[in-house]
């Protein structure tokens, strides 16, 4: 996994972190819409840097088994 990777999960999460305490400490609804948003965006990249990590894996595994 790439840094700039690492730096996208953070900025989303970064994104997010003023939404969650709106919505779990002030019950403001439209946070929690926003809330649910990110995290949809956030599984999402998650896949995408499983599949990246996956991918990687198995060139690795095909490389070595050419040697």
């Amino acid at each position: 996994m790439s840094k700039n990777r690492f730096e996208d999960v953070q900025n989303l999460l970064d994104e997010v972190k003023e939404d969650f305490a709106k919505f779990y400490e002030k019950d403001n609804q439209a946070a929690g819409t926003r809330v649910r948003k990110q995290m949809q965006a956030l599984k999402v990249l998650a896949q995408e840097i499983r599949t990246e990590v996956q991918d990687i894996k198995n060139k690795a595994t095909a490389k070595a088994a050419k040697k």
